[in-house]
């Protein structure tokens, strides 16, 4: 990476724009009033918002339809690269983040030129949602599943890259869950992720405008973090940023590397038992047809009886789809008809597919707490072997001084 010194002057501050014209003049003289370089990215609105601008001393480029905010940010990103510029801060056009808070940003680029800032809003403030609230948390949960990096507001748009992480990595979505994708690759790419403390303003009821679609945005989320889970657990390594000043982190829980994991929980002060118990209970709901809403149901029980969160979504994803699915069917349709499943086609998976999910729910409460014993014995048995035989490297926990630990 080139930018290993940060430069005021080659920082560019990015406005995404998409029908906020009622606010984005009043965020782009904020931001105007801190720095001179103000790019204000027009991703296709219909309202008008662009003629707000007028007489602003602004840089203004424009998509000729909506291609969603990741997009808008990488051709902010395309045109500073060919400007010379070395650093983004995007901030949102809506009024929510105050552009007051850009010298905190400054100082944070100052001390750490090479990590993503993300801006942590204060839920203190009036009028916050409660998607809102809920949002935060599950992205943040979701990071550290995926990644092992902790930070505190996943879901906060205002935030400085730096343009050689943009430039670097590949991204397979371009709206909103772009800023979920881009975090992750820079944790597996080795660049740090902070936290920089910033005011947020939500506007009354009917005057606050969001674009966020909770059904397509959330269905996009859901798959985004699907496809992270997966490739989270593949075992080649991911692509290392060149001159990346931070070593990959590892998820709490990763397939990966198993031992590391357990010996991580069993140093957390949990007992083999409670790490088998755990490992059983998620390999028991992961094997249950609860579609899309594996990840909300494991959160839910796994917190109400309070084991280990991150082993027990960990071993749900073991049994995503195809293998675990698949040999449920199986054996429901074999309870229901007497033999085998053995026609993959259009009609047994398209248009029968309600009676290949209620097979699936038969199956799975044959094969569920079959595969949930089998895996939690073994999880049992391999912490037990690393506590009383290798001494868990570093574990709190000595053999007949077992103690229960919850990690929230």
């Amino acid at each position: 990476m080139d930018n290993s010194a940060f430069n005021k002057d080659l920082l560019l501050i990015v406005i995404p724009l998409y029908n906020h014209g009622a606010t984005v003049r009043a965020v782009a003289e904020g931001c105007l009033r801190h720095h001179d370089r103000v790019l204000v990215v027009d991703d296709g609105s219909s309202d008008g918002g662009v003629e707000q601008l007028a007489g602003l001393p602004v840089t203004l480029l424009r998509h000729g339809d909506n291609r969603g905010k990741g997009d808008a940010i990488l051709t902010a990103a395309q045109w500073a690269t060919k400007q010379g510029m070395r650093h983004l801060i995007t901030i949102d056009a809506d009024g929510q983040h105050l552009p007051d808070d850009l010298p905190r940003f400054f100082d944070a680029l100052a001390q750490q030129p090479l990590a993503i800032h993300v801006g942590c809003r204060d839920f203190a403030a009036a009028n916050v949602p409660a998607s809102s609230r809920f949002g935060r948390q599950f992205s943040n949960f979701w990071l550290r599943v995926q990644t092992g990096c902790r930070l505190g507001d996943v879901q906060s748009g205002f935030r400085a890259y730096p343009l050689t992480l943009l430039q670097y990595l590949r991204f397979s979505t371009h709206r909103y869950a772009f800023e979920v994708e881009v975090l992750v690759k820079a944790c597996w790419a080795g660049v740090p992720l902070a936290d920089v403390p910033i005011q947020v303003y939500y506007a009354p009821g009917r005057e606050r405008i969001s674009h966020f679609d909770k059904l397509r945005d959330n269905l996009r989320l859901s798959w985004l973090n699907t496809q992270l889970c997966l490739r989270s657990i593949a075992p080649w390594p991911h692509r290392k940023l060149p001159g990346a000043p931070l070593a990959q982190v590892r998820p709490p829980v990763s397939w990966r590397y198993p031992l590391q994991s357990l010996r991580g929980l069993l140093a957390q002060n949990i007992s083999p038992g409670r790490l088998g118990w755990t490992m059983a209970l998620g390999v028991l709901l992961g094997a249950l047809p609860l579609i899309a809403c594996h990840t909300v149901v494991t959160l839910f029980v796994a917190g109400y009886l309070g084991v280990n969160r991150y082993l027990a979504v960990a071993a749900g994803n073991l049994c995503m789809p195809p293998l675990v699915p698949a040999l449920c069917i199986e054996v429901g349709y074999y309870l229901r008809h007497g033999h085998w499943l053995t026609e993959v086609s259009l009609q047994t998976l398209g248009t029968e597919a309600l009676q290949r999910v209620y097979e699936w729910f038969l199956g799975s409460l044959l094969v569920g707490p079959f595969l949930a014993v089998i895996s939690g014995l073994l999880v049992y048995g391999i912490s037990r072997w690393l506590q009383c035989c290798v001494g868990g490297q570093g574990s709190a926990v000595s053999c007949g001084e077992q103690q229960d630990g919850r990690l929230s």
